[in-house]
């Protein structure tokens, strides 16, 4: 079999982790793959391996030209395929063989607020387009896939694939790394991940005595989404109390998150909610909202929840883990550490799209 995956998202965030996760499994199989995207951020994955073809393809997702003047030559290359596979709802127009999606969540329908009564209308368009073309729809979480059927309906099977650990982030956890008196928060500046409320708790815990810096590693540049208030909070606010990083390498992150004392992820709403895992195979202890997801996501492992948006919760906390008291390492046990892992989610995706 013949597949074609778009590789275009490779290097954002949450979708370029899941996809650059997935790829290497994919193409240890026995199948041959069509990779549409960047030469350049797909060489150093697909190196190692011969059963592809990369077709250069710059075409905006969720864009006018995806839909209407898709490029026919890469059009053609496609539909000589047996599969199409997208890691998110988007499909150019002018696909005629079987496709698949991973939608990671449907947040915006659930928080509209985030967002225009016109963007709103746009995105669901786009969610029904990829319901509709879609013979199987993949995603991320229980949660998340009661939301997809509660907004989509329940007519297409929707199958759970978790996300799980990049590989240059597994077995990092050291005894000898020396632990600092910092919190990390790791996340894209949006209004939903809850910084607002980190920031509320953790100056009222400074003024408890706390003497921990907060680091915050994320993104906040162009998205609509984004939280302003903490952004401009975070530009008068002395960088040795907390500092903001921006996106950094991943040898840079996987060093933050075994130095910390501990990673606080607020967030009112998530897929899945990577981060904390990450913080634990570090041997940094997570402190997160009690949310459905992460009550699915980390009901075996060794977190601490607080109540969502809820910043008193959220200092006492803080001062309960972190005032006079020595940083922890944590290690994850065999079986905890098994449980997310890309080898398994791309085994299920390939089971259904076989």
């Amino acid at each position: 079999m013949t597949i074609t995956i778009d590789c275009r998202f490779l290097g954002a965030s949450g979708l370029g982790v899941y996809l650059k996760g997935c790829l290497p499994y994919f193409l240890a199989s026995s199948h041959s793959f069509v990779l549409l995207g960047s030469t350049d951020k797909l060489h150093d994955i697909v190196n190692d391996y011969q059963n592809y073809t990369i077709i250069p393809c710059a075409v905006k997702p969720f864009s006018i030209s995806e839909l209407f003047a898709f490029p026919q030559h890469i059009k053609n290359i496609i539909n000589n395929t047996d599969v199409y596979y997208s890691p998110y709802f988007n499909i150019p127009g002018g696909i005629t063989v079987p496709v698949y999606t991973t939608i990671h969540d449907i947040i915006f329908h659930d928080m509209p607020e985030l967002i225009s009564k016109i963007g709103l209308a746009a995105r669901m368009w786009f969610y029904r387009r990829a319901f509709r073309r879609s013979k199987k729809i993949f995603t991320v979480s229980q949660f998340s896939k009661s939301r997809i059927e509660h907004f989509l309906g329940n007519t297409k099977p929707v199958v759970v694939t978790h996300i799980a650990i990049q590989p240059y982030l597994l077995h990092i956890a050291d005894s000898n790394i020396q632990k600092k008196d910092t919190i990390i928060f790791v996340g894209n500046i949006k209004k939903h991940k809850g910084l607002w409320c980190l920031l509320e708790a953790f100056f009222r815990a400074r003024d408890a005595g706390l003497r921990h810096k907060l680091i915050i590693v994320g993104d906040k540049d162009n998205f609509r989404s984004t939280d302003t208030e903490s952004l401009r909070k975070l530009e008068h606010i002395d960088p040795s109390v907390v500092e903001f990083t921006g996106r950094i390498a991943d040898a840079k992150l996987k060093m933050l998150l075994a130095e910390a004392a501990l990673l606080v992820q607020p967030s009112l709403y998530e897929g899945f909610g990577l981060p904390p895992l990450e913080a634990m195979f570090a041997g940094t202890r997570a402190l997160v909202s009690d949310i459905a997801v992460f009550k699915e996501i980390y009901a075996d492992f060794p977190v601490t929840f607080f109540r969502a948006g809820d910043s008193i919760d959220l200092q006492d906390k803080l001062l309960a883990l972190l005032h006079n008291q020595p940083a922890k390492n944590i290690t994850l046990s065999e079986q905890l550490s098994n449980i997310y892992t890309f080898k398994k989610t791309t085994s299920i995706i390939l089971t259904h799209i076989s």
